[in-house]
């Protein structure tokens, strides 16, 4: 397959970038690994004329851990997340969803902002963002904004992102005290294969170490967006942790979800699937 013809920019800075992207406003996008643009392009799914690389710009590539919080740039690659100790250690769930995604030559390639700009259901990195309270960092040729990685997503292939704004990081608030996070994808295949129920979950205990005072849930491939599981995390709150209850919360995850019927897995699979994934995580 062809690329359609396109004109393509290189900045070297955000403020370029963003630049760019005010000047072809509605006829921009960016650019990083190209594992999904690239791919949409040649199917002629998408012919936008112009791409803003953003390759070259350093401290999109930035990783690190200060005054409290995960800096992730938006074009730090998913195979540098798989690998982070900063990661494994604030925010070890988003390192599982990274070594889950795809193939080696494609975690070499993706970038975290383009897996969220690309807004699929079935994405491996916005379950574990939204149950650690993440936020986005979109910059405009007007400014900076932050967002909710919650409130990001507003459909397949559509986000809050406006037409001339770049996802330029993700900020993580790094948990304190007794915590636990975890997530789990199924799949038929281990790699190069769209999930079929993937699922992250946060917990917090309170400072005796005896209730728990702060639970998320986050559902992928069961809805049009990443969600959460609101009625799971209610059976949670304020109670002592035992299997007994976090099968009730699964249980009750089951209903918040809305999966659909594909040659994947039926809806009633995916629904009992989400039981047991949330279960484990």
């Amino acid at each position: 397959m062809i690329l359609p013809r396109f004109e393509f920019h290189e900045p070297t800075t955000v403020a370029e970038a963003c630049g760019l992207m005010a000047e072809y406003r509605g006829q921009a996008r960016p650019l990083a690994g190209g594992t999904d643009l690239l791919v949409n392009m040649k199917k002629k799914l998408l012919r936008p004329p112009h791409l803003v690389s953003v390759g070259r710009i350093p401290e999109l590539s930035r990783l690190e851990r200060a005054n409290g919080a995960l800096w992730i740039g938006a074009g730090v690659t998913v195979t540098d997340i798989a690998a982070s100790d900063a990661v494994a250690k604030a925010a070890g769930a988003l390192g599982q969803g990274a070594r889950s995604l795809g193939t080696p030559l494609i975690r070499n390639l993706a970038t975290i902002g383009g897996n969220l700009g690309s807004a699929r259901p079935a994405a491996d990195l916005p379950p574990s963002l939204l149950v650690y309270g993440a936020e986005l960092v979109l910059t405009s040729a007007g400014g900076e904004r932050r967002m909710p990685a919650a409130a990001f997503f507003k459909g397949p292939g559509l986000t809050a992102a406006r037409e001339d704004e770049l996802i330029t990081g993700i900020v993580i608030e790094i948990p304190q005290g007794y915590f636990g996070a975890g997530y789990l994808n199924l799949g038929v295949r281990k790699a190069q294969d769209c999930n079929i129920v993937n699922a992250a979950s946060f917990l917090e205990l309170d400072e005796k170490a005896e209730c728990i005072r702060t639970v998320r849930i986050a559902l992928g491939s069961v809805g049009p967006t990443p969600l959460r599981a609101w009625s799971g995390e209610s059976v949670l709150v304020g109670q002592k942790p035992s299997e007994a209850l976090f099968e009730l919360a699964a249980d009750a995850a089951t209903r918040d979800c809305t999966p659909i019927l594909d040659f994947r897995g039926s809806a009633g699979y995916r629904r009992a699937m989400v039981g047991v994934l949330t279960r484990r995580t």
